[in-house]
């Protein structure tokens, strides 16, 4: 019968003694190896000890998160028909919010169409168009073919092409000089009236901007990639071309706060951000200029950053905060703008209570999926009851789905999931 291994109890100096002979005595690869080992033991101790990590939250660590489709967390339904949820035509149960059916087809299997690829020339809307006209013909013209009829103008036929680019590209203006040779004067020709007095002009601003703030990609980054395509821009430059251009967005930015004020519904939630600036010497020292101000958000050690998106007349606002306050004193800021004939807008949050915006009033729905995800997670030491649980929602997603398809407003959806939801029977 195999034997349980001794538990070795080191601490971070113990190991740190033994790497650095590892990596005396073994090549850099080995010592790489043998580092990986050690770190993911300790994390792995690190996770064992805390209390709020059950086995199934381990088991999402090393192997990751599976589908939490409701039949394949509490198996196929019984054939009770009081308990089932309600199906769809082909008989499939509803999906949870995020699931990926693997039966249905998506984009990654989906059959690639004949002609054009997956996109036509009408999708192209940023590209430029060049007309190309006949060399030889125009309307009106006898046709060179009968010699009887005329020629007429038809749609234009279309070829589409796409070539590669640096995300900004560089054109270089070699003004021309001409000399005297008698008298030395020098003659330099005009540069175009579109080559302007920047070298950055506005679009690579907004480029820069939109990669960075839009699409996540790291100044470091795109500095890499301008500098494989022989385009050098460094990331301190980038910065500086960003910084240089922010307070031209800040009207756009406050009507968009004001806009997303007036939303029907808020979705609002935060996480933590490391925000060099405000951090070391210089946040303790914000923390003091807080403290001796008497105020209180200011004075928290923590950041983060809150994301409030709001929706309104089929729009969608979405903004993002920064800084030491929580994602519901953000959502209060907000909130000031409202029009005060409107009514108090729906919130969307998970149920911590730093996601509330005070005194400010809001009607709170909590996040049904935060919620069922939690007896999914329990789902092994509780059967029963978490299937009674996880059956009865399945109806109410399934349902969601058809009013969504249905295009329903919200006030349809509502009758609809009032008079079509059926719960099962507790157990």
């Amino acid at each position: 019968m195999r034997s349980s291994p001794e538990i070795v109890e080191v601490d971070s100096t113990q190991l740190d003694e033994v790497l650095r002979r590892v990596e005396h005595s073994l090549d850099a690869k080995d010592a790489k190896l043998i580092r990986a080992v050690f770190e993911s033991y300790v994390y792995v101790a690190d996770l064992v000890e805390d209390k709020n990590t059950s086995l199934r939250r381990l088991r999402q660590l090393f192997f990751g998160r599976r589908t939490e489709k409701t039949t394949a967390v509490v198996g196929r339904q019984t054939e009770d028909p009081a308990a089932a949820p309600q199906l769809d035509a082909t008989g499939d149960t509803e999906l949870a919010v995020g699931e990926v059916d693997p039966d249905e087809p998506n984009e990654a299997n989906a059959p690639v169409c004949k002609g054009h690829g997956r996109n036509g020339a009408d999708a192209y809307h940023g590209a430029e168009r060049i007309d190309v006209r006949h060399p030889s013909l125009t309307a009106g013209d006898a046709c060179p073919g009968c010699g009887q009829g005329t020629v007429y103008e038809k749609v234009p036929g279309v070829l589409v092409r796409l070539v590669g680019q640096p995300p900004l590209k560089a054109t270089i203006y070699q003004l021309q000089k001409l000399r005297c040779h008698l008298c030395g004067q020098v003659f330099t020709a005009a540069a175009p009236p579109e080559v302007g007095e920047r070298k950055y002009d506005a679009t690579a601003a907004s480029m820069i901007g939109l990669l960075k703030y839009g699409s996540g990609l790291p100044f470091n980054r795109l500095e890499g990639l301008q500098g494989h395509l022989e385009i050098p821009l460094p990331a301190s430059t980038q910065w500086d071309i960003v910084s240089a251009v922010a307070a031209d967005f800040a009207p756009a930015f406050d009507e968009l706060v004001r806009q997303a004020a007036q939303g029907d519904v808020l979705h609002n939630d935060d996480t933590t951000v490391r925000i060099l600036e405000l951090m070391g010497q210089r946040r303790q020292e914000a923390l003091a200029r807080a403290a001796a101000d008497g105020n209180e958000a200011d004075q928290r050690s923590g950041l983060y950053t809150s994301g409030v998106v709001a929706l309104r007349d089929g729009q969608r606002v979405a903004l993002f905060f920064s800084g030491p306050r929580h994602a519901g004193e953000n959502l209060a800021e907000v909130l000031k703008f409202r029009a005060q004939e409107l009514p108090p807008p729906i919130q969307m949050c998970d149920a911590l209570s730093r996601n509330l915006p005070g005194e400010l009033q809001t009607i709170v729905a909590h996040c049904l999926a935060h919620a069922r995800r939690q007896f999914v997670d329990v789902y092994d030491r509780f059967p029963e009851q978490c299937r009674y649980l996880l059956e009865t929602l399945a109806v109410v997603y399934r349902n969601d789905a058809t009013a969504r398809e249905r295009g329903m407003s919200p006030e349809a959806r509502l009758q609809f999931h009032s008079h079509s939801v059926t719960f099962p029977p507790a157990r």
